[in-house]
């Protein structure tokens, strides 16, 4: 079994024959200018290290690079990207340089390849590109401040005998009281490790908790479906049906309930959509409680204390 990533002319090659990697690369060095860099340890920016433990993904470097362009190379570090009771700015003083705020939002979001845990701080910080001001700077310095304290943290990547497909998906409704917008955001486990998530404004008002969190459900699902299916088209077949986890009880027995009815009739899509898959068991929708919703950190502020804990479980260590 070989597997190669192309990303333009970049490459990785893998295989379960050390032997047929030599002979695959000397094949396309005949067609192509090609240099082998050797065992795989940086790639677009991102440093791997293989260790006893697994795999480790990490972005030190580019978070140095990112820290010095910005003047915060000595800056205080923080323990949390976010701070309680954080509110959209809607007005102020806009800021002088607008091309450095998007420059440095775009770096964050690469950043979060290997730092799911901030990826909610920079949702909402996304979300003023286009006219972003003097005080949407300051929130930005306060995620760069929180990179300088934890710039030697990384992700995790564990071999695991386990071949289960998990999703915790989470809703926070109304999480923005300037517009009634409610946020969204799923954390997708393989084998026990993270490998896709999701931290997004939902684009209408939903007019209950379980409407946000149905609308979220659907969203993961959708996610989850692709990746069950990328799963299996790399020959890697899942043993039992995949699993999503709600920590909201209406939206998990309206995943099961056959009647459309008042409170389930504006999100009809969505509800056909989840109750098919589940009818065929090819998905199993789960309640699992708040205190172990790991998508809490991609839909909410959180205290410190609660944003470590749950960034462990995302197995992001320094």
């Amino acid at each position: 079994m070989t597997y190669v990533l192309v990303y333009v002319d970049d490459l990785i090659i893998t295989s379960s024959d050390s032997d047929f990697i030599t002979t695959f690369i000397h094949t396309l060095d005949q067609q192509f200018s090609l240099k082998d860099l050797g065992s795989l340890n940086y790639f677009l920016g991102i440093e791997v290290s293989l260790t006893s433990n697994g795999i480790i993904l990490s972005q030190g470097r580019y978070i140095r690079d990112l820290l010095r362009r910005t003047n915060k190379a000595d800056a205080k570090p923080i323990s949390s990207p976010t701070e309680l009771g954080l509110r959209r700015i809607l007005s102020g003083d806009p800021l002088p340089d607008a091309h450095l705020y998007r420059s440095v939002v775009g770096a964050l979001q690469y950043v979060t390849i290997t730092r799911p845990e901030i990826s909610y701080a920079v949702n909402r910080v996304w979300q003023f590109m286009q006219s972003p001001t003097i005080a949407h700077w300051s929130t930005i310095k306060r995620i760069l401040r929180y990179l300088k304290g934890s710039i030697h943290d990384s992700l995790l990547l564990r071999p695991m005998s386990d071949s289960s497909l998990v999703a915790f998906s989470d809703a926070g409704w109304i999480s923005d009281l300037d517009d009634s917008r409610s946020q969204d955001g799923f954390a997708l486990f393989y084998r026990g490790n993270l490998i896709s998530w999701s931290s997004r404004k939902q684009k209408v008002v939903a007019r209950s908790s379980t409407e946000a969190e149905y609308r979220a459900l659907a969203f993961a699902t959708t996610e989850l479906i692709w990746v069950q299916q990328l799963i299996s088209e790399l020959r890697a077949p899942l043993t039992a049906p995949p699993i999503v986890l709600c920590d909201n009880l209406s939206a998990q027995f309206l995943s099961r309930n056959p009647v459309i009815h008042q409170r389930s009739k504006h999100i009809c899509l969505d509800y056909q959509f989840i109750r098919e898959i589940g009818e065929d068991q090819s998905l199993v929708v789960r309640y699992v409680s708040s205190q172990n919703q790991i998508a809490d950190i991609f839909t909410k502020v959180v205290g410190t204390s609660r944003f470590l804990n749950l960034r462990s479980k995302l197995m992001v260590h320094s």
